[in-house]
């Protein structure tokens, strides 16, 4: 890795007072040596001393006392004795001493060689072998607990001051050589290398990426709501390696000789520059912008939803993925240093985490609108999948403020979301929109508020969940329930002040049957039934039956008045005998023409204008014209079997009798068909 080695003289800037210690060192072994000699011939002098006064002792027993040699009294012999004996006890205390200061003179110089044997390894740096570098910072470690131990060595000051200033040298190449394995071996995951690591349904399609991924490079999911939750229930995810598994010991074990060393500040600087910086530059690659709340306010909401949904995604690969992986190499250079293990992941991730939950704040905040409400469940949904992780990942004090950030924006994105639910109903109520709907089939209001309430029943455990946060005691099935029914009745009051605009009754009860059969049928064909029940599908199928009579009633009141027997006598006027028993009897020739021809007038202004009118379910508009059918056919078939004849035998029966009952019939089964004017007749 290209450190290179420095010449001990330029490396520590104080060779010279080693060159002094070692002369004196040597001085002091030489003069130790000759003192060791002397004291061994002293030692044998004595001892030959010791013995030949032994024997004389001996000798001298018969001896009187009294002469010119030893006392003969006992009394004297033991006094001579031991006066002897005092001197050669001192002789031997002397000797003794001077062997314990040879021995400690040999441990402090072999403390100086160990000195300069660790000083030569530090000089060549840790590069070449590191644990033998290492070794020699644990020996200089050493010599500093000696040294400070034996105060009384009147060098010993000089060679603290040395060996400190060589260890804090040896640990600052230590730190270089952390920061130079760390930042060679930290490099941006690509997209690639990260798609790899998701469960397979979640994993872009096989093909060019540019013909699969947005413009962010992400893939939208092509999964249902329901269906992209179930394949997550079963889904793996496979944590990114992110640093070699073989280099972590290496990096682990400079960590902790900073550590000892007191330079965790210096190793936590070191750490989070060259981790942060790899970090989010990945999340860059992968297509994670920094936006502010004016951004997304600016944001068309067609661009803005495509990036909210890329948000998800990045959200699930950030947590599950790359702060994973982030979190486990942390762990491991860091074992064994709790406090400081957590700090630098805190600070390593922050600055990402920061720039993720900005854009869900930013959502969180905008203007509320109806359609934001799908988005806005699909984004606490996220944070509520990937709860578990950032508790676990973001462990300890030093992660309190992310894991509080991160439960923020989730609480503020479950009080948005509810908050539009709220405006939603509200909206539905007081809609005043002036869409014509002019052939009285569905209003565009209703398909989309039945819409957004199949939509919902996907979010049936989001909803309740957030029920279940914002609402106490009640059952949230019961809620989820009452809130469908509430947004049911909101778009009846409104569709029924909408009825109000046509002048037409007849088609006001038409526009209400088509619009609540619509909701009916929908409700009977989704989730929502078993919310609603039977019992609002069976009353509002009555309500639908009502309308539909109502609609027959006005609108065929009139036409079916003509084929009315009421009124038919009169004073003026040509009449003729009934034909099969006088079934005429008594009718003037004058008022069946004139019924007759109001009859034609009434029906064909009824064709124009109700083949205008459109009943888009099939089922519902075959039956209103059987209906119709059932009551003005029967009463044709009779008025003109029974006062029929007037008019045949007149001038221009064809005038009066246009259409026989098969004409009717065919002209009913252009009804409710929302022909235009320019159409033309079958």
């Amino acid at each position: 890795m290209g450190v290179p080695v420095r010449t001990a003289a330029t490396a520590t800037g104080g060779g010279g007072g080693v060159d002094m210690l070692s002369e004196r060192a040597t001085k002091m072994r030489e003069a130790l040596q000759k003192s060791e000699s002397i004291t061994d011939k002293t030692v044998s002098i004595l001892g030959s001393f010791d013995h030949r006064l032994s024997a004389l002792e001996t000798a001298m027993q018969p001896t009187q006392y009294g002469g010119n040699k030893l006392p003969r009294s006992e009394k004297g012999r033991k006094a001579f004795l031991v006066g002897f004996g005092i001197r050669t006890l001192a002789i031997r205390k002397a000797h003794e001493n001077i062997d314990k200061t040879l021995k400690a003179a040999e441990v402090i110089l072999s403390q100086f060689d160990i000195s300069v044997q660790a000083e030569a390894k530090i000089l060549k740096g840790p590069h070449e072998d590191l644990e033998s570098y290492l070794q020699a910072i644990e020996q200089l470690r050493n010599s500093i607990w000696f040294f400070s131990d034996h105060k009384s060595f009147k060098s010993s000051d000089g060679v603290l001051n040395h060996t400190n200033n060589l260890l804090a040298k040896a640990i600052s190449k230590l730190e270089e050589e952390f920061k130079q394995i760390l930042s060679s071996y930290s490099k941006p995951v690509e997209p690639e290398r990260l798609f790899e690591c998701l469960p397979n349904s979640m994993r872009p399609s096989s093909g060019s990426p540019g013909d699969q991924a947005d413009s962010s490079g992400m893939i939208p999911s092509s999964h249902s709501h329901s269906d992209h939750q179930n394949s997550e229930e079963n889904s793996a995810y496979t944590t990114p390696t992110l640093i070699p598994p073989r280099i972590l010991p290496l990096l682990h074990d400079l960590a902790l000789q900073m550590v000892e060393a007191g330079n965790q500040q210096q190793l936590l600087i070191i750490y989070r520059e060259a981790r942060s910086q790899v970090l989010e530059e990945s999340l860059r690659k992968l297509g994670v912008e920094k936006l502010s709340k004016d951004d997304v306010q600016k944001m068309q909401w067609e661009v803005l939803e495509a990036k909210i949904g890329n948000w998800i995604h990045f959200m699930r690969i950030a947590v599950k993925l790359l702060f994973a992986g982030e979190r486990k190499v942390c762990d491991q250079i860091f074992e064994g240093f709790n406090p400081l293990m957590d700090q630098c992941f805190a600070e390593v991730t922050a600055g990402s985490v920061a720039v993720l939950l900005s854009f869900g704040h930013a959502i969180a905040k905008s203007k509320r609108s109806p359609e934001k409400l799908f988005v806005l469940l699909d984004m606490y949904e996220i944070m509520r999948e990937i709860h578990s992780e950032i508790e676990s990942l973001f462990r300890g004090q030093p992660c309190n403020e992310i894991r509080e950030s991160a439960l923020g924006l989730t609480k503020r994105l479950a009080q948005t979301a509810q908050e539009t639910f709220g405006d939603f109903e509200e909206a539905v109520e007081k809609d005043a929109t002036k869409t014509a709907v002019a052939d009285g089939t569905v209003h565009p209001l209703t398909s989309y508020v039945i819409n957004y309430v199949k939509f919902l029943f996907d979010y049936q455990s989001t909803l309740k969940q957030l029920f279940r946060e914002f609402e106490n005691g009640d059952d949230s099935n019961s809620q989820l329930a009452d809130v469908t029914m509430r947004i049911m009745q909101a778009l009846q009051t409104n569709l029924d002040g909408k009825s109000k605009q046509y002048k037409d009754p007849s088609l006001t009860h038409l526009f209400l049957m088509n619009n609540i059969h619509y909701m009916v049928r929908s409700v009977r064909r989704s989730e929502a039934k078993d919310l609603l029940g039977d019992d609002w599908v069976q009353r509002h199928r009555r309500v639908v039956q009502q309308h539909a009579n109502q609609y027959k009633r006005i609108a065929w009141a009139k036409i079916l008045q003509c084929l009315s027997v009421q009124g038919l006598t009169s004073s003026g006027g040509g009449s003729v005998a009934g034909m099969d028993g006088g079934n005429s009897s008594g009718a003037s020739r004058a008022i069946i023409k004139d019924r007759l021809k109001t009859f034609n007038m009434q029906f064909e202004e009824l064709h124009q204008r109700q083949s205008q009118w459109t009943v888009p379910d099939t089922e519902l508009r075959e039956s209103l014209r059987l209906a119709v059918a059932e009551v003005l056919l029967p009463a044709y078939r009779s008025f003109i079997k029974r006062f029929g004849p007037l008019v045949e035998n007149g001038k221009n029966p064809q005038k009066y009798i246009r259409y026989n009952p098969e004409d009717l019939e065919h002209m009913l089964g252009e009804f409710f068909e929302g022909k235009t004017l320019n159409d033309p007749k079958r």
